[in-house]
């Protein structure tokens, strides 16, 4: 069997999607499950609940840049090669619309828009179950090696 470490990031994000929910500690919080991914471009659901809301009732902004951060930095991670790495330098949000508990599931669709070798950039937008935009985002990762 073949070392985590060892195997590229779409590898590992494979093998990661087999565990459901559990792929990461935060994703039970945030009602997150991977639906698709594939080289530089990934796609999860998340549920907004009451638990994520603000003082002003609606979804804190926390939710939907966390969202937006885990896609783009998992289409990232879908493109690295064996023994690499990679961690969010910088992310700009830009909120659309409200978000709140009767929003239902949201879709968020993360991509590569370009990778080298110690960075690479990434867009994501997040909708709800209609399509409507909600979200969007851009990211830059820091690629270095995991030695």
């Amino acid at each position: 069997m073949t070392e985590f470490s060892e195997m590229t990031g779409l590898e590992q994000v494979e093998h990661l999607s087999r565990k459901g929910d559990d792929f990461a500690p935060i994703a039970q919080h945030f009602g997150m499950r991977i639906r698709s991914y594939s080289e530089g471009d990934v796609e999860f659901g998340g549920v907004p609940d009451a638990s994520h809301y603000n003082p002003i009732g609606t979804v804190h902004g926390g939710f939907a840049a966390t969202l937006l951060d885990s896609a783009c930095g998992c289409a990232v991670h879908t493109s690295l090669r064996p023994g690499q790495a990679y961690t969010t330098l910088e992310i700009k949000v830009n909120y659309l619309r409200t978000i709140t508990a009767e929003t239902g599931e949201v879709v968020v669709h993360g991509w590569v828009t370009k990778s080298g070798s110690r960075a690479a950039f990434a867009e994501a937008d997040l909708r709800d179950a209609d399509g409507r935009l909600l979200a969007t985002a851009t990211s830059t990762c820091a690629v270095f090696a995991t030695c």
